[in-house]
């Protein structure tokens, strides 16, 4: 059973950490930068530390494979959080397969083919719907082949979430 985390992160004050204290929060990601910052004020406001004023990413959670830094930007996190928000997991896996690059990310579910059991069920699906198979060559067609020699060529990238869910992309 798989449960969905929000995308947040734990916020900690420098200055209390300095000086050997633990001081910080959990924000949501999923929130505009603005509200993110309001936060992150309010932290440091009640900070241990008088006159805190710096602040890192200590933890993070529900970003899936994809690791943020100690000094990722609120708008980067926000945007990527918005993503996760709205591709769900899959959106978390297609954000690490593109290295955190939104823009790459974006472009790929666009490119959105679709979950198969398995990439031979994709290049089986493709050839039926792009071309007329004799049936007496129907048993003959490697599908398995086929779609690996698709995802070689860099006609398309998979991305698995489970066993039997293969989510097919154009382009690579």
């Amino acid at each position: 059973m798989t449960t969905k985390t929000t995308p947040s992160i734990y916020v900690a004050c420098l200055a209390a950490y300095n000086n050997g204290r633990l001081h910080g929060a959990w924000i949501s990601a999923a929130q505009d930068e603005e509200a993110i910052q309001t936060e992150i004020s309010a932290m440091l406001a009640a900070s241990p530390e008088a006159g805190a004023e710096e602040w890192a990413i200590h933890d993070f959670e529900g970003f899936g494979e994809l690791r943020l830094s100690e000094y990722e930007g609120i708008e980067r996190v926000s945007a990527l959080a918005a993503f996760i928000g709205e591709h769900e997991a899959l959106g978390a896996k297609v954000l690490a397969h593109f290295c955190g690059d939104i823009d790459e990310a974006l472009s790929a579910t666009e490119n959105y083919r679709g979950c198969y059991e398995s990439l031979a069920d994709f290049a089986q699906e493709l050839t039926e719907e792009t071309s007329t198979v004799p049936a007496h060559l129907a048993n003959y067609i490697d599908y398995e082949s086929m779609g690996r020699d698709m995802e070689m060529n860099g006609d398309l990238f998979t991305i698995e979430t489970a066993h039997d869910e293969t989510h097919v992309f154009w382009g690579s």
